[in-house]
């Protein structure tokens, strides 16, 4: 499971390594660790043209040792100072003796790689001026080709957060230290972080973290598998009530899900009898009331519901886990949540979350960690927050969970009621919500990226890939 530590908890790390090692030893480590991760992305570093962007903080100073060991190398490096009286002495001494130079501004002609040292895990409140013209100088850098590398944290981004407060820089990669950090995980940072490469430079991380994000081993290991004594009761029976004469694809599309999501069976109520039979004829369908439909472990309530409400204020005193969507999120009282004694999923894209917080959509979209915890600390509820990176968050206290998998191609018309479904029937097999929507959202990610194969994909076709994407979690 990879894991992300606050600032706080990577500060008091790093201060408490430090006080047992040499004066500068833990920059060195991360300069050597940069260095490589540079050389890497290079290929051949003698000839390549290299520029730092360098801040007056220890990311500048880890940028400047790590151009003087490419600069020994062969490599013609160029430091570029936000603040040219606030450099690392230090590092500026060793650049210069590898031969490095300082410049106003990125050179003109060729550049082959940018390492953004310009602010740290400490920075806050968005690039200031004299950064933001070199970060606008890194874009168009990269536009032209350049690689560009952030030193722990693409600038701008707030590393406990992923919030960005105006211009950041986008990196192809950034060569984190010790731990990762909450920001690079979960949008809109994660977006400008590229791919992450952890160097160890040996810090002691005994706090739990506070963002998780589960890999193919984790899903394996929470999976439901059937035994040979196992019978539809047993894997877990699972209620949809969805869809009405305006959305019966709702009712479809969620029962697709709950039936390829290891559902032993799947008890329909609501007005798209007819078409889910047609598309599902193993379902079992029932008129409602969902009260009447027959014995189930868990339900699923909201996709496609119009303006019905009857089954959200019925399905809210079962005594059986609830997972609430879409249509039925309208107007949720958190009183009546906090008063159910059995779980509860609730599964908002950002315009929803929005509504039940009674802010703007921007907000949300800008916040999300803040968004998940406020929207699970209110309703007493485990939280699934959709969008390109997908948080999950316990009614408790304890680690938000951020999916790894997915594809831009899942941003189609009824993916979100494929992952209630699924969601639903993992519900019912007797995962707890957190880990039901976490190992939900990590395979229908992991089945959109199997549908879509880089091309436009329908979300039944994600449902149909959930399977292939369930064995691929077992054959990592």
């Amino acid at each position: 499971m990879r894991t992300a530590q606050s600032v706080e908890t990577v500060r008091a790390a790093e201060a408490e390594l430090m006080a047992q090692l040499p004066e500068g030893a833990l920059m060195q480590r991360a300069a050597a660790g940069l260095a490589a991760a540079c050389a890497g992305l290079l290929g051949r570093v003698y000839g390549a043209r290299v520029v730092l962007l360098v801040g007056p903080g220890d990311n500048g100073g880890d940028a400047l040792y790590a151009g003087a060991r490419l600069a020994r190398r062969g490599a013609g490096v160029t430091a570029v100072p936000m603040d040219p009286d606030r450099m690392h002495p230090g590092g500026l001494r060793a650049l210069r003796a590898a031969g490095g130079r300082v410049g106003e501004r990125l050179p003109a002609g060729r550049v082959d790689l940018v390492v953004d040292g310009l602010l740290g895990i400490g920075g806050r409140g968005g690039l200031r001026p004299a950064a933001a013209e070199l970060a606008a100088q890194a874009a168009a850098a990269r536009a032209a080709g350049a690689r560009v590398v952030a030193v722990d944290l693409p600038s701008g981004v707030d590393a406990d957060t992923g919030e960005a407060a105006g211009p950041v820089v986008t990196a192809d990669a950034t060569v984190v230290f010790g731990a990762y950090k909450p920001g690079l995980l979960i949008d809109p940072g994660a977006g400008h972080a590229g791919a992450l490469r952890l160097v160890d430079i040996g810090l002691s991380l005994p706090e739990p973290p506070v963002l998780e994000a589960l890999q193919h081993a984790d899903v394996a290991a929470r999976l439901p598998v059937p035994s040979s004594a196992s019978d539809k009761y047993r894997r877990g029976v699972v209620g949809v009530a969805a869809g009405s004469a305006r959305y019966p694809g709702a009712a479809v599309l969620a029962v697709a899900g709950a039936v390829r999501g290891g559902a032993g069976a799947v008890r329909y109520v609501g007005t798209a009898g007819d078409e889910v039979l047609a598309r599902y004829p193993e379902a079992l369908v029932h008129g409602g009331p969902p009260a009447k439909a027959g014995r189930v472990q868990a339900w699923v309530v909201g996709p496609g519901l119009g303006e019905g409400r009857g089954e959200v204020a019925e399905l809210l005193e079962a005594d059986v886990p609830l997972l609430i969507d879409a249509d039925g999120l309208r107007g949720l009282d958190p009183s009546a949540l906090r008063a159910r004694s059995a779980p509860t999923l609730l599964t908002p894209h950002a315009g929803e979350a929005a509504a039940l917080l009674g802010v703007p959509r921007a907000e949300v979209e800008a916040g999300r960690l803040s968004a998940v915890r406020e929207l699970a600390g209110r309703f007493g509820a485990t939280v699934l927050l959709k969008g390109a990176t997908t948080l999950v968050c316990g009614a408790g206290a304890g680690a938000v969970r951020v999916n790894a998998t997915g594809s831009s191609w899942l941003a189609t018309a009824g993916s979100g009621d494929v992952l209630s479904g699924l969601a639903g029937a993992l519900l019912a097999a007797g995962l707890p919500a957190l880990d039901a929507g976490s190992v939900a959202a990590y395979l229908h990610g992991l089945a959109g990226r199997l549908a879509a194969r880089g091309a436009p994909a329908t979300a039944h076709e994600v449902a149909l890939a959930l399977p292939a994407a369930w064995r691929e979690t077992f054959a990592a």
